[in-house]
């Protein structure tokens, strides 16, 4: 899947304001379980690095493309994400959002969020996967929102509500994913209510 720049940019405008609403839901909580060994402290923190990389990887830029579309940055980013250190990350990132996480979540979008309309998609930039256009890697950062303000309404017992836009854009790289890893017919028949996915079935 390759998105527009502006189509990218809006989806991801209206995932984090998703995820800042549903955050301000979070009140005396951040202690309960979020998402596995987080909680939701950590779940937040971990969601908040959408922001943060897209900061970060705007500001550096690479010499070539890499990875060429978000299906391929997934595909490329699967060991990473298997590591110990991704939980750690999220717990360092939760703890790093201090006494008032509502506040902080939301002074990182307000500072990350403008960094958008200075740029037209087209620059090559350095993720954690090597070079890729920005309107490549902005989409995945949709699905990262996307996925985990859902795991988050889970956790705080709140309707999942996903954008349209985000929703969209989230769903074409699940399907991408199915795809290439040759599981597209399970997530077929499951989605048309033929029957259930397999146990564990995942596209990440």
């Amino acid at each position: 899947m390759r998105s527009g720049w502006a189509e990218a940019r809006d989806a991801y405008r209206a995932a984090a304001e998703r995820f800042l609403a549903t955050v301000r839901l979070v009140g005396d909580r951040w202690d309960e379980p979020g998402l596995g060994e987080w909680d939701v402290r950590a779940l937040v923190g971990h969601t908040t690095r959408s922001f943060l990389t897209v900061e970060e990887y705007a500001a550096t830029p690479a010499d070539a493309i890499r990875v060429d579309s978000p299906v391929e940055y997934y595909r490329a980013a699967r060991a990473i994400a298997a590591g110990p250190g991704v939980a750690q990350r999220g717990r360092d990132a939760g703890a790093a959002l201090g006494d008032d996480p509502v506040a902080a979540v939301t002074a990182i979008a307000e500072r990350v969020l403008p960094v958008l309309d200075r740029h037209d998609g087209t620059e090559v930039v350095q993720t954690i996967v090597g070079g890729m256009r920005f309107a490549d890697y902005l989409p995945t950062r949709v699905f990262e929102l996307a996925v985990h303000t859902a795991d988050l309404a889970v956790a705080l017992g709140e309707p999942v509500d996903v954008p349209p836009a985000a929703a969209e854009m989230a769903l074409s790289i699940v399907a991408g994913l199915a795809v290439h890893d040759g599981r597209a017919g399970d997530l077929l028949l499951a989605a048309t209510g033929r029957s259930g996915l397999p146990v564990g079935f995942s596209v990440l």
